[in-house]
């Protein structure tokens, strides 16, 4: 294999998701809404309009984002930092408040039940030697269990190798991930995976290995009608309609509402229901902080409604009588500010890059809405009033900054590390 250069270096650095979205978010603009590129500050408020009531304010930062990113490529002034433009996405902000959206949790019985029907589908396979069938069970069965089990995310499925799947006998299996999502450093992570007595994702992976003859490229692949297998991977877009696919063979009602997610959370609530702590999930699963964590977690009393209800059973009957007066509705904004300390360093990843430039993008796109204010002359310190509604929207807020900020340093090709906390220094983003 020919050496690799320098480009190439520097474009493995480069997030393949985020190129991605990028080029996805210019199409849209262009193609799907008839936006002319280069684009003026009062085009772009007009899209902004134009999706405010369909799209998340998250996704119109990162559309926003993506054309500042292609205006500054392309040598055009960035019509992003314009005030109007400013103004306009705070003012959708305002109006169309975001709701957080979850995954539905895939309960482990769902997953003993799709399990054990795969079980019984391989058999019959083998028995009327489909290999293409015998293959897709297994690969679904390898899928399934190891996704579940691990809480690993659809795009970490399908980025596994199967040179970097490696069996420990009485013990379990290691799976090495050269990239994910938390890896910022790129340095891989690998990940230990028990050997079980039930639904094992250990004997599933390795048998799926085996039928398929695999030695290398990546692990799980699509499988032609004849039972021949692709050198590609599977794509990520594709694993959720698979799945979908699977539990609706399966005989499960409702197979609509799993998501990429499902695995990751249904694993998670899983475990705090039998008793592990979230640190130790964390470190398990690679959560890096614990409120990202916390909210893949469903409590066994999601409402409540025991612990209140067992609370009333012991107070004593309530007086007869006229019942008070009710009190008047509070008055003023539901809404807070909450004020955070933003640390910030930007590191050019080679020679010629601006840390000047990127600063002053992550200032406009990032800091300004929030009213940020650099804390010290090396503006590696800054102060932010955040308005939110909750914990929950205050969480999502702190993570969509971080992952903005991320975002446009990759964009100018920089090193970025920023994390976040409160002025009490009890809640922490990076």
């Amino acid at each position: 294999m020919p050496p690799h250069t320098l480009e190439t270096y520097l474009e493995a650095a480069r997030r393949e998701n985020t190129q991605r979205s990028y080029a996805s978010a210019v199409r849209h603009f262009e193609v799907s809404w008839g936006g002319l590129l280069p684009a003026t500050a009062d085009t772009v408020a007009q899209y902004l309009v134009a999706h405010a009531a369909t799209l998340s304010i998250n996704t119109l930062r990162q559309r926003l984002a993506a054309l500042s990113q292609w205006h500054q490529a392309h040598g055009f002034a960035d019509p992003t930092t314009a005030a109007r433009v400013k103004q306009t996405l705070k003012g959708i902000q305002a109006l169309h408040p975001a709701r957080e959206k979850r995954a539905a949790p895939l309960q482990l019985s769902a997953v003993a039940r799709v399990s054990d029907w795969l079980d019984a589908a391989v058999i019959a396979a083998d028995q009327r030697h489909d290999r293409a069938e015998g293959l897709r069970c297994r690969r679904d069965r390898a899928m399934l269990l190891l996704g579940f089990w691990r809480g690993f995310r659809v795009d970490e499925l399908v980025s596994l190798q199967t040179a970097d799947v490696a069996a420990v006998p009485g013990q379990g299996m290691t799976c090495f991930l050269a990239r994910s999502k938390t890896d910022r450093q790129l340095v891989g992570t690998t990940y230990r995976v028990p050997a079980l007595s039930r639904w094992c994702p250990v004997a599933s992976t390795l048998d799926w290995i085996a039928t398929a003859g695999l030695t290398e490229g990546p692990l799980f692949r699509g499988i032609t009608r004849t039972g021949g297998i692709r050198v590609g991977s599977l794509h990520s877009n594709s694993v959720v309609p698979l799945l979908r696919r699977l539990f609706t063979r399966a005989g499960m009602a409702s197979p609509e509402i799993y998501s990429g997610h499902s695995l990751r959370r249904g694993f998670a609530g899983w475990a705090s229901a039998n008793g592990w702590d979230v640190r130790a999930l964390m470190e398990y699963v690679g959560w890096k902080d614990m409120h990202s964590a916390m909210r893949y977690i469903d409590a066994p009393d999601t409402f409540g409604q025991q612990r209140i209800e067992t609370a009333l059973a012991s107070m004593p009957a309530p007086v007869t009588g006229s019942p008070p007066a009710p009190l008047p509705p509070p008055s003023g904004s539901s809404s807070v500010t909450v004020t955070l300390m933003l640390a910030l360093r930007l590191t050019p990843r080679h020679k010629g890059r601006s840390v000047a430039k990127a600063r002053r993008t992550i200032e406009t796109l990032c800091l300004s809405p929030h009213q940020g204010v650099a804390v010290n002359p090396e503006c590696t310190r800054y102060r932010l009033k955040v308005d939110v509604s909750d914990d929950v929207d205050l969480d999502e807020v702190a993570s969509a900054l971080i992952e903005d900020i991320y975002r446009i340093a990759d964009n100018h090709d920089l090193q970025a590390d920023a994390s976040l906390h409160d002025e009490a220094g009890e809640r922490h983003w990076n």
